[in-house]
């Protein structure tokens, strides 16, 4: 009993002690390799200054419809079900790895029969043994002296923790692309509707000029050449009804349901989405918000644990089996006094020779770990840009919409005079219709600077981790 004591004494001790050390050197975030403050230049000089932080995406988007599809789309796009099933799969694979941090005691129950023939009988006759036996065992447990199971650990809590992170990536995702291709959809429909009104003034002006013709006040090269701009018209509306029904089956993918049509927008929704700017905030804080940020630091600390790992290959592993129960030849003696039996078995493993497979380890995760470091602060390189052209853009759409807006006005005008000057005999009818065509494109045009405008504001709120907060769909 006195043996079995010191035994369990020892286990005890070696357990408490193999916590006190680990091999992987201590983990310090990078400094952000990137300027301390936002581009601040013509672009970003009218860029609206924000102080309260990011909002959640229900209060960002301000549109019912849209935040009814986006809500949809979290509880059924495919792609967050894939994601949210890596996280479980993840998941459950770093508790398999927390598991190896305890020992593993099973139950055992077993028999061992014997038949003996009679000529090796000590008593001449052939003879059957048993032999049961009831015992908890310990399999074989690592005694974490130099930290191996658990930098294993840690590197699949890293693991699990950018997988979370890739979900989170992919839920602000969905909810942007959702709400650009919603506002994508309403300004495709805007396009339809102004190619739809073009096409039925060209046809208005076909029977007029052919009515002309027919009383000698046209020529034949009038009609020829209403007659392209007919055909034309004709185009650009097919063609903006074909971009309509794309943007619904996107819409469609991406929500992974039926859209209810009453939920599409009309046209351009210029107050779809809330202002939203980067200005009031330090670049390195405001990044490190980004679910791609997190998820590139915890491959970073997982490579960093990895080295742990590593080292402790050079020192030696000891590994303890164990087990207590009774043993008996009847089965109702088992439980008996006197049956009661146990061992334990330690095992030291000690590296001599490995033909230098565990120094080359070590160089390879040394060098994954810098890889790491390369690639996190890659990571923030390219958000910080994200961020600047996104800033860049918001800076400026306002000015060219201004511009649009104006440019649109002025081909209207001339558009109204060129038909006016037609119609006195002043111009030709080409000059009517070079300064329809001038006018149908920007038209054309300021509706694109219209749908910029709101969709630069979504893009700013992605790029600078807006939307991460969610889990599992929640907001």
């Amino acid at each position: 009993m006195r043996n079995k004591t010191f035994g369990l004494t020892l286990i005890a001790a070696a357990m408490i002690l193999s916590g006190c050390t680990t091999l992987a050197p201590e983990y310090e975030r990078p400094a952000a390799p990137i300027a301390q403050a936002w581009p601040q230049d013509l672009a970003t000089q009218n860029v609206r200054v924000l102080t309260n932080g990011l909002a959640q995406w229900g209060e960002f988007f301000q549109d019912e419809r849209l935040r009814s599809l986006i809500q949809q789309g979290l509880e059924n796009n495919r792609d967050l079900r894939v994601s949210a099933l890596n996280v479980e799969k993840a998941r459950a694979l770093y508790n398999v790895s927390r598991g190896q941090l305890l020992p593993s005691v099973a139950a055992v129950a077993d028999e061992a029969a014997k038949g003996t023939p009679a000529e090796f009988s000590s008593s001449g006759q052939r003879t059957t043994t048993h032999v049961y036996t009831a015992s908890a065992a310990m399999a074989s447990y690592e005694l974490d002296l130099f930290g191996r199971v658990r930098n294993l650990n840690e590197q699949a809590l890293q693991q699990y923790m950018a997988t979370e992170a890739a979900q989170r990536t992919a839920q602000m995702t969905v909810i942007t692309e959702i709400a650009q291709t919603w506002l994508g959809l309403g300004a495709a429909k805007a396009q339809k509707a102004l190619a739809l009104e073009t096409l039925n003034s060209q046809e208005k002006s076909r029977e007029l000029i052919e009515k002309s013709y027919e009383l000698g006040a046209a020529s034949q090269l009038d009609v020829q050449q209403v007659l392209t701009t007919v055909a034309s018209a004709k185009a650009a509306y097919v063609q903006a009804t074909r971009t309509v029904s794309q943007y619904r089956n996107a819409l469609t993918l991406l929500v992974g349901s039926a859209v209810d049509p009453a939920l599409e927008p009309d046209g351009i929704v210029s107050n779809a989405a809330a202002q939203v700017s980067a200005l009031s905030g330090v670049p390195s804080e405001v990044l490190l918000a980004r679910p791609d940020i997190a998820a590139a630091e915890a491959a970073l600390k997982a490579a960093n644990a990895n080295i742990g790992v590593a080292r402790a290959a050079f020192f030696p592993r000891i590994a303890l089996t164990a087990a207590v129960g009774t043993t008996s030849a009847e089965l109702s003696n088992l439980f008996d006094a006197g049956t009661r039996f146990w061992s334990f078995a330690p095992q030291i493993s000690l590296p001599i020779f490995t033909g230098g497979q565990n120094t080359q380890n070590l160089k390879a995760a040394q060098a994954e770990q810098k890889a790491a470091v390369a690639s996190y602060e890659r990571a923030i390189q390219s958000a910080f840009r994200e961020v600047a052209d996104a800033l860049a853009i918001e800076g400026t759409v306002s000015e060219e919409l201004k511009a649009r807006q104006e440019l649109a006005q002025a081909t209207e005008a001339s558009y109204r005079l060129a038909q006016a000057r037609y119609q006195n005999g002043a111009d030709s009818y080409f000059q009517v219709l070079d300064s329809q065509r001038t006018h149908f494109s920007a038209q054309q045009a300021l509706i694109s600077a219209q749908l910029a405008q709101v969709a630069s504001r979504v893009t700013l709120y992605k790029v600078m981790g807006g939307g991460s907060q969610l889990q599992n769909g929640e907001n």
